[in-house]
């Protein structure tokens, strides 16, 4: 009778199925801690990343990446054919939303990347039968807490980065002992964690190797400028075109007077001031940002972080400029000529241009980011080039300063490119003193009531200055820069704020601000309190100028703030605002004065770049505990140091922007450099073993050259292992002609280190050499 054949599949499922059943089952990953270990890591690199942008993806994605996982645990033995096509379905809509939402994120899209990763980690955790599969979870883990620490502007960060390094080093470990198909690690209780079998503290030890090799790296990375690609702003904002009044400026500080008040008619909202002088400022807006302000208001701000600035270099972040004083304050007179500027549609650069200069600029990249409700002043450093800006359109004033059609709201981002000058003392001394007639018209204007009086008192006080500097053959001012100089440290010499913001008496009545600054006290008792507002120091020091010729306007803006070197953000404060002087120098522009006291005579700019700021945080925290001697000389010695390694990291890393051959050169100098501390850290570390050899006995010097001879050659010693039980390892995996050595010098070492008797030196030194002859035998 005929055989049976087996029945062959006929249809194409069945063939399917059939070659599906004959495929190799992959081989699961069946450590329970390595998967739970692995999930940690994804889970807190949500966190972050919801941390960092303010979302709230862990809602949804942290209770089902577990949910997926746990399903993995289950079914990480089968094909799971079905649950993989529902799988690849649901990537294809994840896909189709990421591209929906990047068509509106251009701007930025590393959040939707973001998001793009989380959803894919939430699909992928349901399908994570192998090694290799947490292996991508892993990935995915690092580039999640990676993209966390670009979005982060706060300290918040640094927990979760600590606790992700924390997750990360034992997976790490567990990982490889995958690798190398070891029997995954278990644990029958939770009580008995420590007795897991992970080595705890070569684990911990690995940890605080990583962070201080971290923090040393951290504090020695340099902040170069700028961005690399598109630069941070925020998505695109809707408002009402034609409601946007380039005349007016929105500060919640201020409330107008009845209905439908004029651009100038506001009053301190809340606190009952009528814009006549006797009103009390408001405790939480800077007075200052509006188109006209009145300077004879009382009181203090409470401070509070209001933006967030990242900057390669710190700054005067400007926001408004005024040229015509009213006697009690300062107002835009041509604040009726501000305009509209467009961007393009496609783009969010707004290319305002800069008059030319005839002195060096330097680009400075600024990213500003609203915590706080702002007045529409979109504040930058001097000379902006480029905006950008999530609005279409924004005003700007023939002063040069900004304004948005709507006020900065908290969470807004915008960037800001400005082309600031180098302060050249040569070129503003000899700069000349013949100047346009609209910068006669506009910043040379002072009342007639008070400019004789002040104009001999400024010009006494610039002619007796030889008599007030240290050197008594000190040359007279002859430049408008050096008077401008000269002044502004007069008065902060001379004048003081008050301590107490409430003690210092309104101006009266009829009286101008600048005279009433400088005079009041004229003819008085001691007891009469110099000085005024920090405010008050810029009005008086502008008309000082104004009334012996030198062209020079009041601006208002922000302080560069408080530099926070583990987040790269200037934090700015509210109570960072205040007013200063710009001087106008012909074919050079303005350049900014600070009269206040306890402010530096000129702000930083250019000249102040921060490349190494983390690095001078440390040095001034160490330096407040030195003695002041010290201190001097190790600043010194830092300075040059410093200076050194910014001009040769600078060239260095501006080789790699010089073509093919700079890219070449660079890689060169870095292995060079490379292969250069490689090779000096084993002189370094054999030159450490010699010196430990001489201090031991003969015999145990001998014996330990022996061991790292063989350390050398694939053999080393395990601690536990006494010399004899070494030697008899040694005799199981070596020829006997090398083992018999190796028996001979550890008996001796023995007789000698735990029974006292003396060896015969020659002999052992003897064996040594035969060992070090022959050791090109060892396997």
């Amino acid at each position: 009778m005929p055989t049976f054949a087996r029945q062959q599949p006929n249809s194409l499922l069945a063939k399917i199925q059939h070659q599906m059943a004959k495929m190799p089952k992959t081989a699961p990953e069946d450590s329970l801690l390595l998967r739970v270990l692995v999930q940690s890591m994804v889970v807190v690199g949500i966190i972050a990343t919801d941390v960092a942008a303010e979302t709230q993806m862990s809602l949804w994605a942290i209770p089902l990446s577990i949910a997926g996982s746990a399903w993995s645990w289950y079914h990480r033995r089968g094909h799971n054919i079905g649950a993989k096509f529902g799988l690849a379905l649901a990537m294809l809509g994840a896909l189709g939303y990421f591209v929906a939402n990047l068509v509106g994120s251009l701007n930025d899209t590393r959040l939707v990347l973001a998001e793009l990763l989380v959803q894919m980690q939430v699909i992928h955790t349901f399908d994570l039968p192998r090694r290799k599969d947490l292996g991508y979870s892993m990935t995915i883990g690092l580039i999640l807490i990676s993209v966390a620490g670009t979005l982060s502007q706060t300290l918040t960060f640094a927990p979760l980065l600590l606790l992700f390094l924390t997750i990360a080093i034992p997976v790490l470990f567990l990982d490889y002992r995958s690798r190398l198909d070891l029997s995954p690690l278990t644990i029958s209780s939770p009580s008995e964690i420590t007795k897991i079998g992970l080595p705890w503290r070569k684990l911990a030890q690995l940890l605080g190797i990583v962070l201080s090799i971290g923090l040393v790296i951290f504090a020695l990375m340099p902040r170069f400028p700028g961005y690399q690609g598109s630069l941070p702003v925020s998505a695109p904002i809707k408002y009402e075109r034609q409601k946007f009044d380039v005349r007016g400026i929105n500060n919640p500080g201020y409330q107008r007077k009845g209905k439908g008040g004029g651009t100038g008619d506001l009053q301190i909202d809340g606190k009952g001031g009528n814009g006549n002088g006797d009103g009390m400022l408001d405790d939480t807006f800077y007075y200052g940002f509006n188109s006209q302000i009145d300077q004879n208001l009382r009181g203090a701000m409470k401070p509070k972080v209001v933006m967030r600035v990242r900057s390669q270099a710190p700054g005067f972040w400007r926001a408004l400029a005024f040229d015509r004083y009213t006697g009690k304050g300062w107002e835009i007179s041509c604040n009726d000529k501000t305009r509209k500027v467009r961007r393009p549609e496609w783009e969010y650069k707004f290319t305002l241009g800069y008059p030319p200069r005839n002195i060096k600029t330097k680009q400075i990249i600024q990213s500003y980011t609203a915590l706080e409700d702002l007045p529409n002043i979109i504040p930058g450093m001097s000379a902006i080039g480029e905006l950008y800006f999530p609005t279409s359109e924004i005003a700007m004033d023939l002063e040069g300063t900004l304004r948005s059609p709507i006020g900065l709201q908290p969470g807004l981002t915008y960037t800001v490119v400005s082309h600031v000058p180098y302060r050249d003392r040569e070129l503003l001394d000899a700069a000349s003193t013949k100047y346009p007639q609209d910068i006669i018209d506009h910043y040379l204007q002072i009342p007639d009531a008070i400019a004789p009086k002040l104009q001999t008192y400024t010009q006494n006080l610039v002619d007796r200055s030889s008599q007030q500097q240290v050197g008594k053959d000190s040359p007279a001012l002859v430049s408008n820069y050096a008077k401008s100089l000269y002044l502004a440290q007069y008065l902060k010499q001379h004048y003081r704020l008050p301590a107490d913001p409430m003690a210092l008496d309104r101006i009266p009545d009829g009286e101008d601000l600048a005279n009433w600054f400088l005079f009041r006290c004229e003819g008085k008792s001691t007891s009469c309190q110099t000085g005024g507002y920090a405010d008050h120091f810029a009005t008086t020091y502008t008309m000082m100028l104004r009334s012996i010729g030198i062209p020079a306007r009041l601006v208002v803006g922000f302080d560069a703030g408080k530099f926070n070197p583990f987040t790269g953000f200037y934090e700015v404060s509210n109570t960072d605002a205040h007013a200063l002087t710009e001087v106008y120098f012909p074919n050079y522009g303005w350049f900014a004065f600070d009269p206040i006291p306890g402010h530096p005579l000129t702000p930083p700019g250019a000249d102040e770049d921060q490349t190494f700021g983390a690095l001078q945080q440390i040095w001034n925290w160490v330096a407040s505990w030195l003695p002041s001697p010290v201190t001097a000389w190790l600043a010194q010695v830092w300075s040059l140091t410093l200076g050194w390694l910014v001009v040769g990291l600078a060239w260095f890393f501006s080789l790699f922007s010089q073509g093919w051959l700079g890219i070449f050169s660079g890689s060169a100098i870095a292995i060079t450099i490379a292969f250069c501390c490689w090779w000096g850290w084993q002189q370094f570390t054999s030159w450490k073993h010699r010196q430990w050899l001489r201090k031991l006995s003969p015999v145990e010097r001998i014996y330990q050259q022996m061991l790292a001879k063989l350390t050398a050659a694939g053999f080393p010693k395990h601690p536990a292992q006494t010399p004899l039980e070494y030697a008899r390892s040694i005799q199981t995996n070596c020829s006997v002609s090398i083992s018999g050595l190796v028996i001979e010098i550890s008996q001796a070492y023995t007789a000698w280190r735990y029974g006292a008797e003396a060896q015969r030196l020659d002999r052992l030194q003897e064996l040594l050499i035969t060992l070090k002859k022959v050791s090109n035998k060892l396997p």
